[in-house]
């Protein structure tokens, strides 16, 4: 759980255009913004290093320091590097730690690989890894787990049948589907497929054995020309 808060140093910064957050990348900076809550959106840089560790925990609360007020806040999203995945841009919403937020929290499954319908050779598809939760700024958990490690063959788990941390509500529709393990597929041949293979072996014979029968037949004329001319 996001128990305890983060302290997180930031410069007010102006907004001078792209050129400017280039020049803060290249000092090993990152711009950001921070808004929300009663006060007016307030751009910032912070050090790279620095708030990589302070992101370490997600759904960790921040201590902003920005001159000389502290704001507690949140991250409500980060751009990233599509290549290398260093951390671009942020934004940072003010909370108060009394009021309970939204936010969305990762869904771990657990024990897959022990899993009776993994073993059997089938494969644990997770279409959502994501969930939608609303609890206080430091009650949101880092992560959700499931324990897979029971589920058979063309198994299907709902969020219904997941368990919510203490002072965690889930938002989600508890219908939804959350993994399923689809059974392994098995390499059988169709009659329809046997049969398009038999008709291209035939069709490779018969093409072939027409060849022949030209050949033979240009070289018997061959033979016959040669004869008259003798």
């Amino acid at each position: 759980m996001a128990s305890q808060t983060t302290r997180l140093n930031a410069t007010p910064r102006p907004i001078d255009g792209s050129r400017a957050v280039r020049r803060l990348r290249r000092r090993g900076r990152v711009p950001g913004v921070l808004y929300g809550g009663q006060g007016e959106p307030v751009a910032f840089d912070v050090d790279a290093r620095e708030l990589r560790h302070a992101l370490h925990a997600r759904g960790a609360v921040l201590e902003v320091a920005l001159g000389d007020e502290t704001t507690p806040a949140v991250l409500k999203d980060a751009q990233r590097h599509p290549v290398r995945g260093e951390t671009m841009h942020i934004d940072l919403l003010r909370v108060r730690l009394d009021v309970a937020i939204q936010a969305p929290v990762t869904l771990e499954l657990v024990g897959a690989e022990d899993a009776p319908g993994v073993r059997e050779g089938g494969v644990l598809e997770q279409p959502v890894r994501e969930l939608n939760v609303e609890a206080l700024p430091t009650e949101l958990p880092e992560s959700i787990t499931f324990d897979a490690s029971h589920l058979e063959v063309a198994a299907t788990v709902t969020l219904a049948e997941i368990t919510a941390p203490p002072n965690v509500t889930l938002l989600d529709d508890p219908e939804t589907v959350v993994a399923t393990i689809v059974a392994p597929r098995l390499e059988v041949e169709t009659d329809e497929e046997i049969e398009t293979e038999t008709e291209v072996v035939g069709e490779a014979a018969e093409g072939q054995a027409e060849g022949d029968t030209a050949e033979e037949a240009e070289q018997s004329a061959a033979e016959s020309e040669s004869g008259d001319g003798e």
